[in-house]
C-alpha cells in the first residue's frame, strides 16, 4: 500500500461509513486538480454516494469532509467542497512527512504491482534480410520497455522474436548476393544496398553458389548481426522463433495446425488449394493456407505459429507491429480464432514511422533499396541512450521526428541528458553529504518541519511513480514513464533551486531534505531503467 493508496482507503472508508458500510464503488477517484488552489488532491466520492443516499452532492460533499477531517486528523489541514459536489483535500505537511518515509520504507518494491498475467511479447521480428533499421529501433526499445514496465507490474514475461528464414524475400536476398559476387546489379526486386555485397564478400565462393545456399548463408550472417546489434541496444529475447520450424517434425507444428482446421471444419479445398474459412472469423473473404502446389502461404504460417503460443500457456499475446501492417491485425486475430482460442487473447500495438532529420533533410529506410539509416548508425551517431529515450518519448500512434542535432546536445534542452543530469546531480548532492548523514537521514523519522511548496510538489510527484507505472502497463504506453521521468526531473530541478539541501538549518530539515533526494534519485533511477536508459552517477 502506497500513501496515496492510503488516502484512498480513508476517503473510501468515510464514504461507507455515511450509508452504512456501503463503499463509493470502483468508480472513485482520487487526483490531483489541474489548477492551484485548489487542494492537492480530489476526490469524486460525494457525487457518487449521492444518488445512493437521496441527496444533494453538496450536502453528501460536506458531510464527507466531516468525516474525513475526523479520520486524518493532523495529516490534512483542511476539506473543501468545490462545483458540484467535488471534495478538495488540502494535506498537512506531517503527511508529506510520512509519505516520503514510506516510499524510502518500499525500496525496491516501490511502484511494483500485483497484476499476475503470463505474458508474452513479441517484437522486433524483421526479416533477416538486411540490417536493422531505426524503425526496428523504436519496435526494440518500445517492446523491451514495454516488457519491463509489465514485469515491474507484476507480470511474468517472454520476449521473442521471430524471423523468417524462408520464402521469397529471403530467396531473393540469395539472387542478390550471387548477382554482387558476380560484378551484377541485383534483380530488380532483389536488395541493393551496399551490405548486400559485404555479404557476398563474407561467403566463400559465393559466385559459383545457388540463391538457396546463398541465401541460407546470408540470413545467418544477417542474424548474427542483428543479435549482436540488439544486444548492444540492450535488448534480450527469451526465444528466437524460426519460421522454417513450423514446417520441420512429424508431425510438424503446421501439420497438427492443418488437422484441427479440418476436423473443426474451418478450412475446405476449393480449386485444389486449401482455405481458410476467414469469412466466418469476421474477415472479407476466405483466404489461401496451401496453394494448389502444396506451397504453404504466410497465412499458413501464422495459423500455425498462433497455434504455437497458445499451447505455451499464455493467458496473453502482444506482437508489437509497424502501422503499415494495420491492415494485417484481423487476419492475424482471426489465426487465433481460427485455433479455438479468442481473438482478444490477442493484443497488437501498431507504431507509427520514425524519421530520422538532420539539417532538415529526413532518411529514408528502405532494405531493398540500401538508402535507409541501420539502428547500428544512428546508436553510433548519439549513443544507446539517446536512442532509446527518442524512440520511447512519443505515443505508438505518433510518429518519431528524431532530431540527431538535439540528440547530441548536453543541454536542458535534450530531455534525456536534463532526466540524466538531474540524476547525477543528486548523486553529487549525496557524495557531498557523507554517507554518515544520508544514513542517519534514512533513519531519522521525520516530524515537525514545515515545507516549503517545491517540496511538497516533489513528493506529490514521487507519489505518482505506482500509478503511472500500473497506467503505462495496462495501456501499454512506455511514453508514460519518459513523460514521468522528465517532469520529475523538472520537480527536483525546482526544489534543488528554491531549497538549500546539505547544510540546512535545522538539521532535521536537512535529514528531510537528503532523504527526499535519495527517494528522487531512487525513483528517477528505476524510471530511467525501465526506459532501458542508464542513470549515471556523475556527467
Amino acid at each position: 500500500m502506497t500513501p496515496l493508496d492510503d488516502l484512498k482507503v480513508a476517503v473510501r472508508d468515510a464514504a461507507g461509513e455515511l450509508r452504512n458500510g456501503a463503499a463509493a464503488g470502483d468508480r472513485l477517484s482520487l487526483e490531483r486538480p489541474r489548477k492551484a488552489g485548489f487542494g492537492d488532491y480530489s476526490t469524486n466520492a460525494a457525487m457518487l454516494l449521492a444518488p445512493t443516499l437521496g441527496m444533494a452532492p453538496r450536502e453528501v460533499a460536506e458531510r464527507l469532509g466531516a468525516a474525513l477531517q475526523e479520520r486524518l486528523g493532523a495529516q490534512v489541514e483542511k476539506v473543501e467542497v468545490a462545483g458540484p459536489g467535488f471534495l478538495n483535500l488540502f494535506l498537512a505537511d506531517a503527511w508529506y512527512l510520512a509519505a516520503i518515509g514510506d516510499v524510502l520504507a518500499a525500496g525496491d518494491g516501490f511502484g511494483a504491482g500485483a497484476q499476475d498475467e503470463r505474458i508474452q511479447i513479441e517484437f522486433v521480428s524483421a526479416n533477416p534480410t538486411g540490417p536493422l533499421t531505426a524503425a526496428s529501433g523504436r519496435h526494440a526499445a518500445f517492446g523491451d520497455a514495454l516488457a519491463r514496465i509489465l514485469v515491474l507490474a507484476g507480470n511474468t514475461i517472454e520476449r521473442e522474436y521471430y524471423f523468417n528464414d524462408g520464402g521469397g524475400q529471403v530467396l531473393r536476398l540469395g539472387q542478390s548476393i550471387q548477382a554482387r559476387a558476380r560484378g551484377e546489379e541485383p534483380p530488380e526486386d532483389g536488395y541493393q544496398g551496399d551490405y548486400v555485397a559485404e555479404l557476398a564478400a563474407r561467403i566463400p565462393d559465393a559466385a559459383a553458389r545457388a540463391p538457396e545456399e546463398l541465401a541460407a548463408a546470408g540470413v545467418e550472417l544477417v542474424m548474427a548481426e542483428i543479435r549482436a546489434t540488439l544486444e548492444r541496444f540492450r535488448v534480450q529475447f527469451d526465444r528466437w522463433f524460426s519460421e522454417a520450424t513450423l514446417y520441420e517434425g512429424e508431425p510438424s507444428p503446421w501439420e497438427r495446425a492443418r488437422a484441427q482446421l479440418a476436423a473443426e471444419e474451418r478450412s475446405y479445398r476449393s480449386e485444389d488449394a486449401l482455405w481458410l474459412r476467414t469469412t466466418a472469423l469476421g474477415d472479407d473473404k476466405d483466404r489461401v493456407l496451401e496453394r494448389s502446389t502444396g506451397e504453404p502461404t504466410y497465412l499458413a504460417s501464422d495459423v500455425a505459429y498462433s497455434r504455437d503460443k497458445l499451447e505455451r500457456g499464455y493467458d496473453r499475446l502482444i506482437n508489437v507491429l509497424g502501422a503499415d501492417h494495420h491492415g494485417y491485425v484481423a487476419r492475424l486475430k482471426a489465426t487465433v480464432a481460427a485455433v479455438g482460442a479468442d481473438p482478444a487473447r490477442l493484443e497488437i500495438p501498431l507504431l507509427q514511422f520514425v524519421h530520422v532529420v538532420e539539417g532538415g533533410a529526413r532518411a529514408s529506410m528502405s532494405k531493398r533499396r540500401g538508402d535507409f539509416v541501420t539502428l547500428e548508425e544512428l546508436i553510433g551517431e548519439i549513443g544507446v541512450d539517446a536512442t532509446r529515450w527518442f524512440m520511447l518519448s512519443r505515443s505508438a500512434d505518433s510518429t518519431v521526428d528524431l532530431d540527431l542535432t538535439l540528440a547530441r546536445e548536453q543541454s536542458a534542452e535534450n530531455p534525456v541528458y536534463y532526466v540524466q543530469y538531474a540524476h547525477a546531480r543528486i548523486a553529487s548532492v549525496l557524495t557531498k553529504a557523507g554517507e554518515p548523514r544520508v544514513a542517519a537521514a534514512l533513519a531519522e523519522r521525520h516530524a515537525g518541519l514545515t515545507l516549503e511548496p517545491a517540496e511538497r510538489e516533489l513528493v506529490k510527484k514521487l507519489l505518482a511513480f505506482p500509478a503511472e507505472v500500473a497506467e503505462a502497463a495496462d495501456r501499454r504506453a512506455p511514453h508514460r514513464i519518459a513523460v514521468y521521468a522528465l517532469e520529475t526531473a523538472q520537480a527536483f530541478t525546482a526544489f534543488y533551486r528554491d531549497c538549500h539541501i546539505v547544510g540546512a538549518e535545522p538539521a532535521a530539515l536537512e535529514s528531510f531534505r537528503l532523504s527526499l533526494s535519495v527517494a528522487t534519485r531512487r525513483v528517477i533511477a528505476r524510471a530511467l531503467g525501465l526506459l532501458g536508459v542508464t542513470a549515471p552517477e556523475r556527467m
